[in-house]
């Protein structure tokens, strides 16, 4: 791999911030972020990204790449918690498997975000539908996660939590609903009248990202002191999996004609794992399964790896894969 994209990524001022926070947690400082300025900030990121990428969905409107990268999303979506349920079910109950695998399933927008802003960083052309195919890949895994644990669990889930009821959860829930409605509202909205609120939808967004990162750092750092007793096997599944699976989404999409920047972040959403939208589904449908096990999982083992090893990772394996070196 380029060492000099190593370097690029670990100089980038959003990264640094999540290191900051990170060391701010391990040498006891009170640094912290309100929760209410972290929801905030959260909240704007998913409005700008799905803004921005409604504009330019509508724009290139409904072209055969972007169906076959929804399709491919979708896929990933329904594959991945599939192996990944009959992988830690070897090691751990059923509940707690197919929460897991719906978390590994699904995807973490933040990720997605910080990825996106990498290509820009470098100029890579990628498709405003994106932002589609990461809220396509929300549901669905939730559903096969919650679907497999019906299926293989000894013990009676509450029926009063049917699935039309997981779905519902996993479109209301407050991170899902701003992508997607934003996303509506960049494709209907007036391309001039839009123009009118770009330095809030972009110029400031890099500012913000930093922010939120710095707060994601010491969010991950104190989680992972917590997952530090519950033994190996998790942690390498949080570690080995993010590659399987972003190689898994290159070969797929590089087989199917999908464009570099696109393929990309198709590797970034089915390496990502869920922190906000899955453990909002599953403390209802799945009330069984530990939170203190796919929270920290998705939050302080794949997450930082993905932001730190990942991200320079898929890209550099995009970039051999279209040169013809695989």
């Amino acid at each position: 791999m380029d060492v000099s994209l190593i370097i690029s990524n670990l100089t980038n001022p959003t990264l640094l911030f999540f290191i900051l926070g990170i060391v701010a947690v391990f040498i006891k400082s009170d640094l912290e972020i309100p929760p209410q300025i972290s929801k905030f900030v959260s909240l704007y990121l998913l409005f700008s990204i799905g803004f921005k990428g409604g504009m330019e969905l509508a724009h290139s409107g409904l072209t055969a790449e972007v169906s076959t990268t929804l399709g491919i999303a979708v896929a990933l979506a329904i594959a991945v918690p599939l192996y990944s349920f009959f992988i830690l079910r070897s090691r751990l109950d059923t509940a707690n498997a197919g929460a897991l695998a719906a978390t590994y399933g699904s995807v973490s927008a933040v990720t997605f975000i910080t990825a996106s802003s990498f290509l820009a960083d470098k100029g890579i052309p990628f498709g405003g539908h994106m932002v589609a195919a990461m809220a396509l890949m929300e549901s669905p895994a939730i559903i096969i996660g919650v679907i497999l644990i019906r299926m293989f669990s000894e013990d009676n889930i509450p029926q009063h939590h049917s699935l039309k009821h997981v779905v519902r959860e996993g479109f209301s829930n407050g991170s899902v609903l701003m992508i997607l409605g934003s996303l509506i509202i960049g494709i209907v909205s007036d391309e001039k009248q839009a123009e009118g609120i770009k330095p809030f939808t972009s110029d400031i967004f890099k500012g913000f990202l930093a922010l939120f990162l710095l707060d994601m750092g010491i969010v991950a750092a104190r989680r992972i002191k917590a997952f530090g007793s519950t033994g190996g096997f998790l942690t390498a599944f949080g570690l080995l999996m993010p590659p399987v699976n972003a190689v898994l989404a290159i070969l797929v999409a590089h087989a199917l004609g999908v464009s570099n920047g696109n393929a990309f972040l198709l590797a970034i959403l089915a390496s990502s794992a869920s922190y906000i939208a899955v453990p909002a589904a599953l403390r209802l449908a799945v009330p069984q399964a530990d939170p203190g096990l796919y929270i920290p999982m998705a939050l302080a083992v794949t997450f930082p790896f993905n932001i730190v090893v990942g991200i320079p990772m898929y890209y550099y394996l995009v970039e051999l894969l279209c040169k013809g070196a695989l």
